[in-house]
């Protein structure tokens, strides 16, 4: 079968032909129909080769939809020709965490060498993908590929997010969506959907403020030195209650801290690599800071319900899986507006 994979350190992503997985006991095997092209993989392409945790060659691909092609022994819950959605954050299955359905947060993933499709062990950008436990399969029940394929991280990864902040999202209140791309396009929608806040979106590009505003952010604001005071001034001086940063670099995270409000929720979402510190006078009174990771799989469940009532939807932009390494130039260049979206049997 043909694969993207991550083969050399610093060099660009290959397709490749690989030998058809089989799956064994207790797993199940999906021929691809749709696989989402995310930022957390350039990151991975940009680790230096000292201290790098994986194994090479990686097929990648972290987000993934499909059709049962096949059931090792044992499988039962799932049958050949079923549509579904791969929860990618794998664990344990056992331990406290993975009993809430938190595998995102396995307390033994580490130990027991167990890592996410695409992100460890090979991934969806491939013709088919070995699922380790159909546990980790969501039915899709009708929805299309192309548009619920994103939703397994770039709605799961914002709806973990928000919904811990909507206590604090009661009318009158501000949310702050920092970065409105793959993730923060879908986090304005989520807001919209889930609370009656007001929703100011901030960016650097102009295009991305403009999908901002499609989707239904109620402010945009560009995404610079003086945006901080520009939140200040939409909230009558008083901050946002809760602020999402979906690129978490030095810039943004310091702007995080700027507009938020006593008593606020900051969730630094995206990995650039900025620290907000914290401690009194850092922030306003009592403002919480978090890092949240995926989702569980239950709120996986309930993003593609969402979906399913038409309340979020993510653009997309389709590319062939021989097309693969060019859908990571434009994202690296900030050239995708949405998500991008591979189809390596389409």
């Amino acid at each position: 079968m043909k694969a993207l994979q991550y083969r050399t350190i610093g060099a660009p992503p290959e397709v490749v032909t690989v030998p058809d997985p089989e799956p064994g006991p207790g797993q199940v095997l999906l021929e691809v129909t749709a696989a989402g092209v995310c930022h957390s993989d350039i990151a991975v392409m940009g680790w230096p080769a000292e201290g790098f945790p994986y194994e090479l060659p990686l097929t990648l691909g972290h987000e993934g939809v499909g059709t049962v092609a096949a059931l090792g022994a044992g499988v039962t819950g799932v049958r050949e020709g079923d549509a579904v959605a791969v929860y990618g954050p794998w664990g344990c299955g056992t331990c406290a965490k993975c009993a809430e359905g938190k595998e995102s947060y396995c307390l033994r993933a580490e130990a027991l060498g167990i890592h996410p499709p695409g992100l460890g062990r090979p991934g969806s950008m491939a013709e088919y993908l070995l699922v380790d436990d159909p546990r980790h399969l969501v039915p899709l029940d009708g929805l299309d590929p192309v548009a619920a394929v994103p939703l397994t991280d770039a709605g799961l990864t914002p709806y973990h997010a928000i919904k811990r902040a909507l206590p604090a999202l009661v009318p009158g209140s501000t949310a702050v969506v920092i970065g409105a791309g793959g993730l923060g396009h879908v986090a304005i929608q989520l807001l919209r959907a889930l609370s009656p806040a007001r929703v100011v979106a901030l960016d650097v590009s102009e295009d991305k403020l403009r999908l901002a505003r499609e989707v239904g952010a109620h402010d945009t604001v560009l995404s610079d030195a003086s945006a901080a005071g520009a939140v200040r001034e939409l909230t009558g001086g008083l901050g946002a209650q809760a602020v999402f940063d979906f690129v978490g670099a030095e810039p943004t995270v310091r702007t995080a801290g700027a507009v938020a409000a006593v008593e606020g929720e900051v969730a630094i979402v995206g990995i650039g690599g900025g620290a907000l510190p914290v401690g009194f006078g850092h922030l306003p009174f009592e403002v919480s800071v978090h890092a949240p990771y995926w989702g569980s799989r239950g709120e996986l469940i309930e993003v593609l319900a969402l979906a399913r009532a038409g309340a979020v939807s993510v653009h997309t932009e389709t590319f062939s899986l021989d097309d693969a390494p060019l859908a990571y130039e434009r994202l690296h260049a900030g050239a995708v507006n949405g998500r991008a979206v591979i189809l390596p049997n389409g």
